[in-house]
């Protein structure tokens, strides 16, 4: 996978796999996150995007990662505040994982893929979720060894991890080339 700069638009070129791959994770994320009406709600609180009374935490680690309490000591106040921005934060990391998988699914085959700066920051913040799930995960911290021999049972999540970062940053570096 590559980024590069093709008559003024940046393009993503991709082989079959790679397509897949992500396309496959994206799916996952949707997964995790829940569907977009997962609880039943009252039709003012839908329209004003929140929920009555206090959220829990997510119970799942990678979940609580993706949605991180606003106050740690403070476990009403977490709850209140996940009263107004959970739903709003869940539905920005669907869109982009969306949007991730939306524009690959014609190019799983491995082709150009054109990147608008839209789409381009959808995949940011996807790519972003992604590692942030399989690092929690596999317990990723900065001592971490990411290349480990190949019997280790975490060496192809752990390559998957640091490809994905490669992903992220190589499309980071083409969109400050323009």
């Amino acid at each position: 996978m590559r980024f590069v700069w093709s008559r003024g638009r940046l393009e993503a070129r991709l082989e079959p796999v790679e397509a897949q791959v992500l396309q496959s994770l994206a799916v996952d994320l949707l997964e995790l996150l829940g569907p977009q009406d997962a609880t039943e709600q009252d039709p003012l609180e839908a329209l004003v995007g929140m929920q009555s009374g206090p959220v829990a935490r997510p119970t799942d680690p990678a979940l609580a990662r993706l949605l991180p309490d606003a106050y740690r000591e403070d476990e009403d106040a977490a709850g209140e505040f996940r009263r107004f921005t959970e739903q709003s934060l869940r539905s920005g990391k669907r869109a982009h994982a969306e949007a991730l998988r939306r524009s690959l699914a014609p190019y799983v085959k491995g082709r150009r893929i054109p990147l608008e700066r839209e789409l381009a920051d959808a995949w940011l913040g996807c790519l972003n979720d992604l590692r942030l799930v399989l690092g929690t995960r596999l317990e990723v911290t900065e001592e971490t060894e990411l290349d480990v021999p190949p019997d280790d049972p975490r060496a192809e999540a752990l390559s998957l991890y640091a490809w994905l970062g490669w992903v992220q940053e190589s499309l980071l570096a083409a969109l400050s080339r323009r």
